[in-house]
């Protein structure tokens, strides 16, 4: 009897579970979660879609191509630039420089900065082109021709004009504040040269020597007060074929009916020039009334 339980109740068992069916587990997202998940993965897909219709677009109006974008290409000497260009901050290129054949342009609404800095970052030349002026920063200022002849430099200390001759167009003429020293002054052909002194007086130094030459027309010299020309070692000559001084003072006359256009030239202690009739001897000492 004993031995006979166990195996009654497992054939029970057994006959009550083939009676009542295998139960079925369902796994997985039903209801409301799937269709939320089936929403979601559908509005990725037309997310990715417009992404990737605007990524194009994006390409085609940019003009994206393996050499570059837009203007832009690149190439093996670096970046080529086609059309206007603008640059919203510094730009930093070892060389800029135009196509072949075409001109180079710089614009600006402001003004257009050019600076030559040190390895600290400082300013050592700059050049600035404003609306009303063109300015430039350095410790000294050089024109050159293409052989490399000096034209032009300016520094704290002088300014130097190369060129073989230097032309001064204004209708005013040129205005020294203080002195000048050149070698030769001369005007155009055809032209009038003149040196005035408005308010001051005008000197001409030479150490070795002044020539004032005037070769197809007359030299005229005009002042106020007077008019010095002083010789320390030397001479002064007056080489022509007349001299004229038509408005020195003449002597009195010792006998007053004696009409003779010859005169005398007489000095007068203090320099001063006057005429004199002439006669057997010199007339000189007796005039002396034109010297007091």
């Amino acid at each position: 009897m004993l031995g006979k339980m166990p195996q009654e109740q497992y054939a029970h068992r057994s006959t009550m579970q083939t009676s009542e069916g295998p139960q079925v587990y369902k796994v997985g997202i039903y209801g409301w979660r799937k269709r939320c998940l089936y929403f979601f993965v559908l509005l990725l897909m037309i997310l990715i879609l417009v992404n990737l219709a605007m990524t194009i677009w994006i390409l085609k109006v940019m003009n994206f191509t393996i050499d570059g974008m837009g203007n832009l290409r690149i190439t093996d000497k670096g970046l080529k630039l086609e059309g206007d260009s603008e640059f919203l901050k510094p730009l930093y290129a070892k060389e800029i420089r135009s196509r072949p054949g075409n001109p180079l342009y710089f614009q600006s609404a402001r003004n257009v900065t050019v600076n030559i800095l040190n390895e600290k970052t400082k300013v050592l030349t700059r050049l600035v082109t404003g609306p009303q002026a063109v300015e430039a920063h350095s410790q000294k200022f050089e024109v050159k021709t293409l052989s490399g002849k000096l034209l032009f430099s300016a520094d704290d200390n002088e300014v130097v004009v190369g060129a073989e001759r230097l032309r001064v167009l204004g209708a005013e003429g040129t205005v020294f504040p203080k002195s000048i020293e050149t070698p030769n002054v001369r005007a155009d052909p055809f032209k009038e040269l003149r040196l005035e002194s408005p308010t001051r007086a005008l000197v001409m130094e030479a150490p070795k020597g002044i020539e004032i030459n005037a070769e197809a027309g007359s030299l005229k010299a005009t002042c106020r007060t007077e008019l010095r020309l002083e010789s320390k070692d030397g001479e002064i000559t007056l080489n022509s074929a007349k001299i004229k001084l038509p408005n020195l003072p003449q002597g009195s006359s010792s006998s007053a009916g004696s009409r003779q256009k010859i005169y005398e030239l007489c000095v007068c202690p203090n320099g001063r020039l006057f005429l004199s009739q002439a006669g057997t001897s010199s007339t000189c000492q007796i005039n002396t009334s034109v010297c007091l």
